[in-house]
């Protein structure tokens, strides 16, 4: 069990790498402003036509996972997970049913936590609302989830929570989808921090070679400057020379021949 539901995670995330948002035509509306307990309310009153419907609605919170429910979640090129303070970050969300029974999405919705704490809620994030977001027994479908963090808050690192609404046989369940630490950035941070440090390394490595460059030219210089010149024909001998080889058959023979001239 544990063999097969890794392999489904490792080939789920290589089909999010590959999978547009709205690969398998699942229609998504994102309301910034909608509230998960009207969500739920709606799904609950459309369930219970017959039924009076108590003014209080159930904490979604309690809802558990369904068996046979298996999701993952990737950051498309986002692996750092750098979330830009104000601006809109995606998410991709993979589902697999291996239930008995088709499930249908009801909404993604995410918060934000401060990460030593998760009962210290920072913020919550969109409730996204899915329609014709069914899959069948046997399955998987891909979620765009897309979100954005306040602009005024402060960049830091944070807890992000990430949760699925679904409903089987009319019972609705929950299952996260991440649960983590992601970084939030100023608006433009990250280009501007990644393009420093690129320029300042690049810098650096050519400020590096040209000086390597430079110091293996003067060597060379300097072994040119220093290296003996050869004289061709007659030439003046050393005196040290001269000394050296007194005393021997060259050197009397040599005098023999100045007493000669």
């Amino acid at each position: 069990m544990k063999s097969s539901s890794m392999a489904f995670r490792v080939f789920l995330l290589a089909v999010l790498l590959l999978a547009s948002p709205f690969l398998l035509g699942v229609r998504c509306q994102a309301d910034s402003e909608a509230d998960l307990d009207d969500v739920v309310a709606d799904v609950i009153k459309g369930h219970e036509e017959a039924e009076t419907v108590d003014e209080d609605i159930p904490d979604f919170r309690s809802w558990a996972s369904a068996p046979g429910v298996d999701t993952v979640c990737i950051f498309p090129k986002n692996f750092a997970k750098l979330i830009p303070a104000g601006e809109e970050s995606e998410v991709l969300v993979g589902l697999k049913n291996e239930g008995e029974s088709k499930l249908t999405v009801i909404a993604l919705r995410a918060s934000l936590h401060l990460p030593f704490d998760h009962n210290l809620l920072v913020q919550n994030l969109t409730v996204q609302q899915f329609y014709n977001g069914s899959v069948p027994v046997s399955a998987q479908a891909t979620f765009p989830y897309l979100f954005s963090v306040s602009k005024y808050l402060q960049p830091g690192t944070f807890d992000l929570v990430g949760t699925i609404i679904y409903e089987i046989n009319q019972k609705p369940y929950q299952s996260t989808f991440y649960n983590g630490t992601v970084e939030v950035v100023e608006a433009g941070g990250l280009l501007s921090i990644e393009s420093v440090f690129l320029i300042c390394l690049g810098l650096g490595l050519l400020a590096l070679s040209g000086l390597w460059v430079y110091g293996q030219l003067q060597n060379f210089s300097k072994k040119t400057k220093r290296a003996p010149k050869v004289e061709v024909g007659t030439g003046t001998r050393d005196a040290s020379m001269d000394e050296w080889l007194e005393g021997t058959a060259y050197a009397q023979s040599n005098k023999a021949t100045k007493k000669k001239k």
